[in-house]
């Protein structure tokens, strides 16, 4: 059907420098792939960490893989509250003054003094999927979802175009939890 998009839970996780990764995990480790995420080259790993915050703490997160030139901890609302941590609404990436945490793994800790956001919800799309669409990188669009008795329009939803995308909207579990998503609905993308 057209302007239709897969719409794709982000439950909270935690991306690692190498530096990070050899701290929480110990010298030469290397994250072990666990499944293959929509994203290409993308993967969740059997390791997982505490993420520490002033008012508790977040057991056994996920980190999602390959590592990356900064340490980021995506969450939700909900999750970054609960834990009295800052968490400004971002997309990925954008982590300066963001907020603060410690991060635990089994061979050592890491206190970030910033990285921890609730991600913008957004699209990933191929050059090719933005023509079909009629839309381009960074343009903000709204997704309208047809759940059983929780159907919901999402705002404010950024479009990220690269030919390293696969197409698939992602939100967090508080926005999923709300709008009644179930695994492998679609949305439909208004401009």
């Amino acid at each position: 059907m057209k302007d239709q998009v897969l719409i794709e839970t982000s439950a909270r996780h935690v991306h690692v420098t190498e530096a990070d990764l050899e701290t929480l995990f110990g010298k030469g480790y290397q994250l072990t792939p666990k499944k293959d995420l929509s994203q290409p080259g993308q993967f969740a790993c059997v390791e997982r960490v505490d993420v520490v915050g002033p008012k508790r703490t977040l057991t056994g997160v996920s980190i999602l893989g390959p590592v990356r030139p900064e340490t980021q901890v995506e969450l939700s609302l909900t999750d970054a509250r609960a834990i009295g941590v800052q968490a400004p609404i971002r997309e990925s990436g954008d982590v300066a003054g963001s907020g603060a945490c410690k991060l635990v793994g089994p061979a050592g800790e890491v206190e970030i003094p910033q990285g921890v956001i609730a991600a913008k919800r957004h699209i990933h799309m191929t050059p090719e999927d933005a023509a079909d669409f009629g839309v381009q990188d960074k343009d903000i669009v709204s997704v309208k979802i047809d759940s059983d008795g929780r159907a919901a329009i999402l705002g404010d939803v950024v479009v990220r175009v690269s030919t390293k995308y696969a197409l698939a909207m992602h939100i967090d579990t508080d926005e999923s939890n709300a709008a009644g998503v179930v695994p492998g609905m679609m949305g439909t993308v208004i401009r």
